[in-house]
């Protein structure tokens, strides 16, 4: 008889390319993946995926059954959410999607502060600056920080985030400061590339006047890591343009100097994303969204 272990173990199969990164992901060997997909085969009497194929490809009636299986998973994992709410209960499984920096300077402890108050909880966070959008039902909490194009998820604001450009003082004293916008063609600058965002266009919008600048940069190095970029910028490579959450102690210590104080960049604010109005969200996503504007609001760049 199908089990609901097996049904879980299937759904992780197909969200994986190959069966190698499904193995990993269990945590088992490939051979002992290809041996209970088998099993399972044996006790369906059906085929469930493609052979030979080091790809995973589900056969017919192995999309149904995922197809199927996921949604009597989803049934019974909110059944059981409601049972352990009635009694006050933070447990099940939330899936938290993070950007790189944020996720592992910020919402990593916190999870694991949660997951300490809460042992019953059970966590799972994915760091990406690229989130795939088509898989947002997968996730409780969806952290985003930058420009957020339409969307069908609700929106909690977490904390308002500027973001500045800065360099080194060795970088300026070798180059000169930019007094206009205009003046970073002529610098060396560093890109940051994530959310799929157009990263070498900055617009700059004049605080007085309102008038609005942009600026297409050359970058002389690029990255998808926010860490990278700035422990470049600090080593006196460039000109970055990033988060006040991630440079603002840089800058008060005086290892980072902001630039173009006269004009603004766009607001990158920080935001949870969730599928669920919120008297409909479980007690382990609500306590979770509350430590998290808690300690948003506690936020070292908003209480200097």
């Amino acid at each position: 008889m199908l089990t609901t272990e097996d049904i879980r173990f299937l759904v992780v199969v197909s969200n994986h390319r190959t069966l190698a990164d499904a193995a990993r992901a269990l945590n088992i060997t490939p051979p002992s993946v290809t041996q209970r997909i088998q099993h399972i085969e044996k006790k369906l009497s059906l085929k469930l995926l493609q052979r030979p194929s080091r790809i995973v490809s589900l056969t017919e009636e192995g999309r149904v059954l995922v197809d199927t299986g996921s949604s009597i998973l989803e049934d019974l994992d909110e059944l059981t959410d409601k049972l352990n709410e009635s009694r006050g209960d933070v447990s099940g499984r939330l899936r938290v999607l993070a950007p790189l920096g944020f996720g592992n300077d910020v919402i990593a402890p916190l999870l694991g502060e949660y997951k300490k108050a809460h042992p019953r909880l059970e966590v799972e966070l994915e760091l990406s600056d690229k989130p795939n959008w088509a898989n947002h039902h997968k996730w409780d909490i969806i952290i985003y920080i930058g420009h957020l194009a339409d969307s069908s998820l609700k929106m909690v604001s977490l904390a308002p985030n500027k973001r500045f450009v800065c360099a080194s003082p060795e970088y300026l004293s070798r180059y000169g400061q930019p007094e206009t916008p205009q003046d970073l063609k002529k610098h060396q600058c560093i890109a940051l590339r994530e959310n799929n965002e157009d990263v070498t266009l900055w617009s700059f919008t004049h605080t007085v006047s309102g008038a609005i600048e942009n600026v297409r940069i050359r970058p002389s190095l690029a990255s998808n890591e926010g860490r990278v970029i700035k422990d470049w910028a600090l080593r006196d490579l460039g000109i970055i343009m990033r988060s006040e959450w991630d440079i603002q102690s840089q800058i008060d210590a005086g290892k980072l100097v902001r630039l173009l104080p006269d004009y603004e960049l766009p607001n990158a604010d920080i935001v949870a994303l969730v599928s669920s109005a919120a008297h409909e969200r479980s007690a382990r996503v609500t306590g979770f969204l509350s430590l998290l504007k808690e300690q948003c609001q506690k936020a070292p760049w908003l209480n200097r």
